[in-house]
């Protein structure tokens, strides 16, 4: 059985930002940044403070992370009744198994970690050995539902509970030093004053204490009027403010030194504020909450609030539709639950844009945000956009659950318009309850023609929002609620649907109807290729017939479909049809064939699915998933074979893509840099590896100096007469002194000289007053290796001054012309230095080839290096012959023909 479909592959989830586990923040000193880590489901994200940037996404898990937490080496995840401690994120350093249940908290605690399961048993883990190094089961009256680490208390934690009681242990000795009694109510958060030995208490009756753990003592207190008291955090930056969340989304800042409550962020999620951290020595703060959003806040409000500075967000309700707008297919247009319309963008995470919530009545909408709920329009189920008219007015529509109002919204603007079109029979009490159903925007970008439930067929501009006509008027277009309607890229013929079965063709301008056809079961979509003409009837009895829009003639019937479908698409070449189901499955139907081709199954069953304009990607979107996942097309980047699947296919469960980062899809922005944390002290150093200088003794190994180093060197006097200036140079002004360097591309002082001769004797060593340069030196002593090094490392002029040199009329000799010649010899038995070998050898032949034709001695060495050359060269030319032929052959037009 195949694992994966065959035409589409995971490729990547969009609008993914956090969920209901708390955020982590910490802080890393190579990046001088705070890193923010949130959890999505069996992974976790990490972003940077700075543009809150996504960074990084872990190796997703078998199961959902249950809590998370982090230090400066390491970011700790929980799954079940395991800890994983991570680094880079995809990293697995270290794993603790040995809960018997659920772990449910985890706090760093030096070198070790605290994690709490949901049996109420308490273990302490050495990170690096991965050893329980102790373990405490609490009673069933003191239920673990917090703990800290208080500032300077050695050795000790705060344990908070369920029945409102806390006490302070100590790890090393296992003991209890104290019980607070508590409040009478459950502790949900403690949290670290900036103070020393003052602890933030929050509790579920909404009540804050500030409370002095060494005396026992409570400072002074807060009301917070909203509800349980979710997360707290201090600024540490200068002003004593000390900041609170609410399960109701709204957050709360309080004056420490007057006692008070100093502003309010009403609002601030759409659900419970789950993470709050403010960051350290910043005058800004990161929030997180199930509403799958995440915001950094400043303070710099006269009143000392906090106004958003960055979110990064998706949808905080499960998407219902799913559609791409533009050409290219960079851009997906969704509508969801939540009732808002966002747009995500394939490339990059950051071209995401949300173009805000539905509302009946927007400018009330903007001044309360208890209005805001009240005129908050019902979710979207439908959407259409066209790209003909995009800038100078609407072109996107929205029909909203059982509402008889359309949205309209602009691309380019990015916002909701006023307009609201509906049907203009509302009047009549037969119509009070209609609502719209479908919609089709025309290719012109002009008109709308919207389906009612009442069987009413309505057009209107969408520029001005007018009525232009019904089709089917005076009476209704059809019988039944209008459950699909398309219209040509010419505007020159609509289509439209019902429940009934009934299909009918009607005249754009005219409005009149063109002919009909009749199916024995209800039609609930329509969906048309304008391209090909093709379009799309699904069936109530969980079938698909394929019509030609021209003749009006049923050309494919497709069933295999065990549930309601839910949505269709075309290819952009139409010879595919893509359809979802509530069974949970995907099929890719081949049309010139009929059959079914490609089937896969889905955890949770696609409410709608998109295929891009290019054809690269499908997008779907799943019920009770905020995400809209992308999967790749295989078939746009390698042959796909493809053949009709049996009734008796069993297809796989596919899981769904997950996160991935932008890497390399949009460039960094001036100051960034990609992000690195910390190594852990005593960490195993991995040395890079390096290559060897010859890989093995068979092959040909080179020097890889530039050209102009051994290539130009027989050239070298045209070079020098090319370059001769004109004019003759200036002579500068002599120096005082000078102190003489050896000559070479590096720039190094001579070391010794005759004044600085080691001693005081007067008798010279003749030594000294050898006329042998460095070079000839090492190959008077037979060092060939270094001699060659040395060699290299002039450049073209001294190369050529040095063989020179090796003339006995000057300051050589026929040992030195002899060691030469061995030298190069050396070079080519052993493979190495290959090209500046024979770069090298070229010139010597060039200068001194009086010498070569005189000296016997040196002509027998020349033969000889002639045998090594030959032999050396002969392997590598018959594999190159070999490859220049084949490559040859397969391109000759015959074969290629063939």
């Amino acid at each position: 059985m195949e694992k994966s479909s065959k035409i589409f592959t995971s490729y990547r989830a969009l609008g993914l930002v956090s969920n209901d586990i708390p955020l982590v923040v910490r802080y890393i000193k190579r990046r001088k940044e705070n890193l923010i880590v949130t959890v999505i489901g069996n992974s976790f994200h990490t972003y940077g403070e700075r543009k809150l940037r996504l960074l990084s996404v872990g190796n997703p898990l078998t199961n959902p992370i249950t809590c998370v937490s982090a230090d400066t080496y390491h970011v700790y995840t929980a799954v079940d009744s395991t800890i994983y401690a991570w680094r880079r994120s995809t990293e697995l350093m270290h794993t603790y198994p040995g809960h018997s249940g659920s772990v449910k908290l985890i706090i760093p605690f030096g070198p070790h970690i605290i994690s709490v399961d949901n049996k109420n048993i308490l273990y302490v883990w050495d990170v690096k050995s991965e050893e329980i190094y102790q373990k405490k089961e609490f009673p069933d009256n003191f239920e673990i539902s917090c703990i800290m680490h208080p500032a300077t208390y050695i050795n000790k934690i705060l344990i908070g509970s369920k029945q409102g009681k806390l006490e302070l242990w100590n790890i090393n000795s296992e003991k209890r030093i104290y019980s607070f009694e508590g409040w009478g109510s459950e502790v949900h958060v403690l949290e670290q004053a900036p103070a020393q030995d003052v602890v933030a208490i929050g509790l579920d009756n909404g009540e804050i204490y500030l409370h002095n753990l060494k005396v026992d003592k409570t400072l002074f207190s807060f009301k917070q009027e909203w509800g349980p008291v979710t997360t707290i955090s201090f600024r540490t930056d200068g002003p004593p403010v000390m900041v609170s969340g609410s399960t109701l989304g709204h957050i709360a800042i309080w004056d420490l030194q007057e006692r008070r409550l100093a502003s309010q962020i009403w609002k601030a999620h759409q659900k419970s504020v789950t993470g709050l951290k403010c960051l350290k020595d910043s005058p800004k703060m990161v929030t997180s909450s199930p509403d799958n959003t995440l915001k950094e806040w400043i303070f710099d409000m006269s009143d000392g609030g906090a106004r958003l500075l960055i979110i990064r967000d998706g949808h905080s309700a499960p998407p219902l539709a799913a559609r791409f707008h533009g050409s290219l297919g960079e851009n997906i247009l969704s509508g969801g639950e939540d009732s808002s319309l966002r747009m995500f963008s394939t490339v990059s995470d950051l071209l995401n844009k949300s173009f805000g919530v539905a509302s009946f009545n927007k400018k009330a909408a903007k001044r309360s945000s208890e209005k805001r709920e009240r005129h908050k329009m019902p979710p979207i189920v439908a959407l259409t956009s066209e790209t003909t008219q995009e800038k100078p007015w609407d072109n996107i529509v929205c029909i909203h659950r059982n509402c008889r109002i359309v949205s309209t919204w602009s691309f380019d603007k990015q916002k909701l318009n006023e307009n609201k079109l509906q049907e203009k029979k509302i009047r009549s009490k037969e119509y009070v309850k209609a609502y719209a159903s479908s919609m089709a925007l025309s290719f012109c970008g002009n008109y709308i023609i919207i389906g009612f439930s009442s069987g009413n067929l309505d057009k209107y501009n969408i520029q001005s929002g007018i009525y232009q006509g019904s089709y089917g008027s005076p009476d209704t277009a059809h019988e039944d609620t209008v459950s699909g309607v398309v219209c040509d890229g010419l505007n020159q013929r609509v289509i439209s649907g019902d429940l009934s079965g009934t299909l009918k063709c009607w005249e754009f301008r005219k409005l009149k109807q063109l002919n009909k056809l009749n199916f024995d079961c209800g039609i609930s979509a329509l969906h048309l290729n304008r391209d090909s003409g093709l379009l799309s009837v699904v069936m109530e009895d969980w079938s698909i017939q394929v019509i030609d829009f021209d003749t009006a003639k049923v050309v494919r019937l497709l069933t295999g479909h065990t549930n309601q479908i839910t949505d269709t698409v075309f290819s952009p070449n139409s010879k595919w049809l893509v359809s979802s189901s509530w069974d949970g499955s995907i099929r890719t139907w081949d049309l010139p064939s009929g059959c079914c081709v490609d089937i896969f199954c889905v955890p949770s069953p696609a409410s709608s699915i998109a295929l891009s304009p290019t054809g690269e990607f499908l997008a779907t979107v799943h019920t009770g998933h905020l995400g809209i996942y992308l999967w790749a097309n295989r078939s746009c980047f390698q042959h796909v074979s493809l053949s009709p699947l049996s009734e008796s296919f069993i297809p796989p469960v596919v899981p769904l893509p997950s996160v991935s980062i932008d890497e390399g899809r949009m460039p960094l922005a001036e100051g960034e840099d990609d992000w690195e944390e910390e190594e852990e002290e005593m960490d195993i150093i991995v040395e890079e590896y390096a290559s060897p200088e010859q890989i093995s003794k068979d092959l040909i190994t080179l020097a890889l100096l530039p050209t102009s180093r051994w290539l130009n060197l027989l050239n070298i006097d045209t070079i020098r007469r090319r370059n001769k200036p004109k004019e003759p140079i200036k002579v500068p002004k002599s120096a005082p002194f000078f102190i003489p360097t050896v000559p070479g591309l590096e720039f190094k002082f001579q070391e010794k000289t005759l004044d600085t001769e080691e001693g005081s004797s007067r008798v010279r060593n003749v030594s000294i007053f050898s006329s042998l340069t460095p070079f000839g030196e090492m190959l008077n002593e037979k060092k060939y290796e270094e001699a060659m090094k040395m060699l290299m490392n002039m450049g073209p002029s001294a190369i050529d001054v040095e063989i020179r040199e090796l003339d006995p009329f000057t300051s050589g000799s026929d040992k030195l012309l002899l060691n030469f010649l061995r030298m190069i010899k050396y070079c080519l038995s052993n493979k190495k230095y290959f090209e500046v070998a024979e770069g090298y050898l070229s010139l010597y032949l060039k200068i001194h080839s009086d010498y070569v034709l005189e000296n016997e001695e040196i002509q027998e060495l020349c033969q000889k290096l002639l045998n090594c050359e030959r032999e050396s060269w002969h392997s590598i030319k018959n594999s190159l012959n070999k490859s220049l032929s084949l490559i040859s052959y397969f391109k000759n037009s015959a074969v290629i023909n063939y």
